[in-house]
């Protein structure tokens, strides 16, 4: 798809990946026009100061606070995307909330929230905007994963789910989608250096794998949008274990439980 001029949301832009990806979409050689999605006012006016203070153009920038969590809050801002620029074209979602430790001291209720902002705000969000783009044979969606998603991650059990859910639904649409002018492509970081895991609970404090900046990321969701490539993983050596999991699972199962590579999560 081509970039210049097209309309993009990106969930989670206030920090992280999706901040370094809206402000990478504004860039004049990229041309796009970002809605940005956030839970902080705030830290959606320290976006678009970002993007003034980097001489982006912020007339392209539209922010909007939104509660992925919450129906209601994901509806709105549908509506208010829509009535900015009129279409969307491309959906990145990138927003995620993360929990570290044993499934059994997990609180419920915050498990329930994890699953609602890293699964059912994007399948809600695609089934709002996807029929838009096959009616105008022109659009792109990206679902942001985790190596977590491909090979399961002791104490992360409900986010691995989540993300593995994301990559469930990226491959099934994909074959429904086929010919219709819209694409569908999963980015599965590994570990990345932003707040996500002081947030999640438990900062990350192994030496391997060692973290990649957001920006990293960023590069790889705009190349998604562009390419609509199925599958793309930051670093490209992620893929590694995530194909032996699926060709040889018993080996890498053995593999896991001797190497820290297989804790790895995204921000």
């Amino acid at each position: 798809m081509e970039l210049s001029g097209a309309v993009c949301l990106v969930t989670g832009a206030t920090s992280g990946i999706g901040r370094a990806t809206a402000l990478r979409l504004l860039e004049p050689e990229i041309g796009a026009s970002v809605i940005a999605l956030g839970r902080d006012a705030g830290a959606l006016d320290g976006l678009k100061a970002a993007a003034r203070e980097e001489e982006l153009p912020v007339d392209r920038l539209v922010g909007i606070r939104a509660d992925l969590a919450e129906p209601g809050d994901i509806d709105l801002a549908v509506q208010e995307a829509l009535a900015a620029f009129g279409h969307i074209d491309a959906l990145v979602n990138n927003a995620a909330q993360g929990y570290a430790g044993p499934f059994a001291d997990q609180d419920p209720d915050g498990a329930d929230y994890l699953v609602r902002v890293n699964l059912i705000a994007p399948i809600r969000l695609t089934r709002a905007l996807l029929p838009a783009m096959v009616e105008r044979r022109r659009g792109a969606i990206v679902n942001v994963s985790s190596i977590a998603g491909h090979v399961g991650v002791k104490d992360e059990a409900v986010y691995a789910s989540t993300k593995a859910g994301l990559i469930g639904l990226s491959e099934s649409l994909r074959y429904e989608l086929k010919g219709s002018g819209v694409s569908v492509s999963v980015v599965s970081p590994g570990v990345v250096q932003t707040a996500f895991f002081e947030r999640r609970g438990r900062p990350y404090d192994r030496r391997f794998p060692r973290p990649i900046s957001p920006e990293r990321v960023a590069e790889a969701i705009v190349h998604a949008i562009g390419s609509g490539q199925p599958q793309l993983f930051v670093p490209g050596w992620m893929a590694f274990p995530a194909r032996l999991k699926g060709t040889f699972p018993s080996l890498y199962r053995g593999l896991a439980g001797r190497f820290a590579w297989r804790r790895s999560g995204k921000g």
